[in-house]
């Protein structure tokens, strides 16, 4: 029962990642849908982004974060 609400809370916020990216391509900034969006993303890759060096070209970020909620959803379902 947890491992399968485990599993459904990583797939979305995996896709609403996943999501957000691909939309920063294709939508301007102030799109409502870009910034919901962002309003969901953005705070979870702040964090990360306060520890990564600033001279990268590429955001690795939305790729560390999506490591870290996998990494946490093996983890979270091995323990119930």
């Amino acid at each position: 029962m947890f491992d399968t609400m485990i599993s459904i809370i990583a797939g979305i916020l995996s896709l609403l990642i996943i999501t957000d990216v691909l939309v920063s391509y294709f939508l301007q900034p102030y799109h409502p849908l870009r910034e919901n969006l962002d309003n969901i993303v953005q705070p979870m890759l702040e964090i990360i982004r306060k520890y990564l060096p600033g001279n990268w070209t590429i955001d690795f970020s939305p790729i560390i974060l999506l490591l870290i909620i996998e990494v946490l959803r093996n983890f979270l379902q091995r323990l119930f």
